[in-house]
């Protein structure tokens, strides 16, 4: 229960940290596709946008991964798409995570897309893909030395292998 005069619980968590963890809870649990977008459309009615899309956003990579390969993953992508309209951060996560799928579904994508990627997309895409293209692209251009170094070592590792 949230003190009365901090509105923190008494175990120290703010009231936002146990929505949070609620909204995660919520959206894990949702048995479809119908269903989650309705879900998403309800974290975001949040009355804290920032946490709301965090959590939105955390929910989004737990899925995407799980869907990357597999053929729901459009279908998925293109029903969140519509309920984040015009929220940019979780709008960019979800293109980043169809960009990472055309990468590895063997889906048209270019160089430039790729290359004007987040930090974070390019970091992820240098551990995961496993496409020579893409990786070699990293190698030579990511925006961080870091994302260049594991871009580069992974391929050295597959032409070793």
């Amino acid at each position: 229960m949230p003190s009365a005069k901090t509105g923190r619980a008494r175990s120290g968590a703010a009231p936002e940290h146990w929505r949070y963890a609620g909204h995660l809870e919520a959206l894990e649990a949702v048995p479809d596709e119908a269903a989650e977008a309705a879900a998403v459309a309800a974290v975001l009615r949040d009355p804290d946008p920032v946490m709301a899309e965090s959590a939105v956003v955390t929910h989004l990579d737990r899925r995407a991964v799980r869907l990357l390969a597999d053929e729901a993953f459009p279908g998925w992508a293109q029903a969140l798409a519509a309920v984040l309209a015009g929220r940019a951060f979780p709008e960019r996560r979800l293109r980043e995570w169809t960009l990472l799928r055309a990468i590895t579904g063997g889906g048209p994508w270019s160089a430039a897309e790729l290359t004007a990627a987040s930090d974070w997309c390019q970091r992820t895409a240098a551990r995961s893909l496993t496409s020579y293209e893409a990786l070699g692209l990293l190698a030579g251009e990511a925006r961080t030395r870091a994302v260049r170094n594991a871009a580069a070592q992974r391929l050295r590792r597959h032409r070793a292998a």
